[in-house]
């Protein structure tokens, strides 16, 4: 027991501000690394594919970000689980949960792959791909849809690591598939020696190859240091309840994942009908866009662990302390983003192309989206408390609500108006702000205290009936 707890990080006592940002920064640069597999791929085909490549690579995002989304669900329930059952020292409960999520992953990625590789085309017909880009668009996800299982398979393992407090361990594996994504990018794309030119299909075998080789380094890792939690087919196991109380976590953040994708889908269907310079200004936007709420979203998910694992031990007032502070770190660094992309976005862009009608219009959608920044950098912060106490549904029904009562709704309006593809940014930087209020509004309720998983170690059952618990937090 002493060597397996020595591999767990303990966030139930010691400093708040040092947990988050010891925890948090590791996420940060992961999240960086994980952008730049996109962000590379755009940066080569955008400067020297063209803006029809480009618009390409953009267009098949949503589509696969949907398949994606549900499987999310269950990594996201792992990490809340783990961590609780850390928490309250039930180290055996953590096993049996990993070798529950292992499982549950395995079959949502093949169902998952299948559908993209055989619905691809036809997926992207439904956004209003250009003809003129769909074979592009439709090779390039087809491949990506080959490699979900080591996309699911390292997300999983980052998510049960992230549970045990450790997020130094995944960044290490990260960096390398990264590395060599810079390195095969170039290569893939434009042939090198007995390797043949492949274009933009070159870009998706290159992002699938360095994604193996981090869940590899993963599986290793785990294996040769006799890790807490294990792997091995004797260990991959289904269990009726865990799965049940996966799917009561994970399946709320499934839907909710899902439907940010579907509506990512509606709203890139409406810049398609811009055409091509429009779709591509908004690819290298949303690249620089991703970049700059990955601080918050990282402080979030610390949030989150944190959170699980002081629940979990029936430590809340350490809970409260951890959003005051993360709060304040959101604010602080979204603040500075937000300024920069205010003055400078034309020359941000310069990343990812040169044609000055497409720099001009990314960097009116900059412009616009900079101003939402600070409010949904919060929305991060009090969705990753809510989350880590093992409530989902909320942030299920806040994500609906600024989604599809507000963003998309006003999206298409304004678009349609005199302001042309600028409304769509302005819908959008107003569905983030609702979502930044109606989150606050739901954690200031305190009604997401009475959602624990687990007691802490003065008890042994797991909650089997997590809605009706009430802990008498006040």
């Amino acid at each position: 027991m002493d060597k397996e707890n020595n591999q767990i990080n303990n966030f139930t006592e010691g400093s708040i501000p040092k947990h988050l940002l010891s925890f948090s920064i590791p996420l940060f640069l992961g999240n960086i690394l994980q952008a730049l597999y996109n962000t590379v791929d755009s940066i080569w085909v955008g400067r020297f594919l063209g803006p029809q490549a480009l618009a390409a690579v953009s267009v098949s995002f949503p589509i696969i970000f949907v398949l994606v989304a549900l499987v999310t669900g269950i990594t996201m329930a792992t990490t809340v689980m783990v961590a609780q059952y850390v928490g309250a020292k039930k180290i055996d409960m953590v096993k049996k949960t990993v070798g529950n999520s292992l499982f549950l992953l395995i079959i949502a990625s093949i169902v998952a792959s299948t559908t993209g590789i055989l619905l691809n085309r036809t997926l992207l017909r439904l956004i209003n791909t250009p003809e003129e880009i769909l074979p592009m668009a439709s090779g390039y996800a087809r491949i990506i849809f080959m490699g979900f299982i080591f996309m699911f398979g390292y997300n999983m393992t980052s998510a049960i690591l992230m549970g045990l407090g450790d997020s130094k361990t995944p960044l290490r594996f990260l960096f390398y598939s990264t590395m060599i994504n810079i390195v095969l990018d170039p290569i893939m794309i434009f042939g090198l020696g007995p390797i043949p030119k492949m274009g933009i299909q070159g870009a998706a075998i290159a992002t699938i190859l360095s994604q193996a080789i981090s869940f590899v380094l993963a599986l290793r890792y785990l294996d040769r240091n006799e890790h807490v939690i294990s792997y091995k087919l004797r260990d991959i196991r289904y269990d009726r309840e865990l799965t049940r109380l996966t799917i009561k976590i994970g399946l709320p953040a499934g839907i909710q994942q899902t439907v940010v994708a579907l509506g990512n889908t509606l709203i890139m269907s409406i810049v398609n009908s811009f055409g091509v310079n429009v779709v591509a200004a908004f690819n290298a936007a949303q690249k620089l866009d991703s970049f700059a709420f990955m601080p918050s979203m990282s402080i979030g998910m610390a949030s989150s662990t944190l959170t699980g694992q002081n629940m979990g031990a029936g430590k809340t007032e350490r809970v409260k302390e951890v959003a005051r502070w993360s709060e304040i770190i959101a604010v602080l660094i979204t603040g500075i983003i937000s300024v920069v992309f205010l003055l400078v976005p034309d020359k941000l862009l310069l990343l990812f192309t040169t044609d000055r009608e497409v720099l001009n219009l990314g960097a009116q959608c900059l412009r616009t989206l900079a101003i939402a920044y600070v409010p949904f950098g919060l929305m991060w912060v009090f969705n990753g408390i809510i989350r880590g106490a093992g409530d989902t549904i909320i942030t299920m029904i806040i994500s609906i609500i600024s989604l599809w009562v507000v963003r998309l709704p006003l999206s298409a309006y304004l678009s349609k108006t005199g302001l042309a593809q600028n409304g769509i940014w302005v819908g959008m930087s107003s569905g983030s702000i609702l979502s930044a209020i109606l989150s606050y509004a739901y954690y200031r309720s305190g009604r997401w205290k009475r959602r624990a998983i687990v007691r802490s170690s003065s008890g042994d059952e797991t909650l089997e009936n997590v809605d009706d618990v009430d802990l008498n937090f006040q």
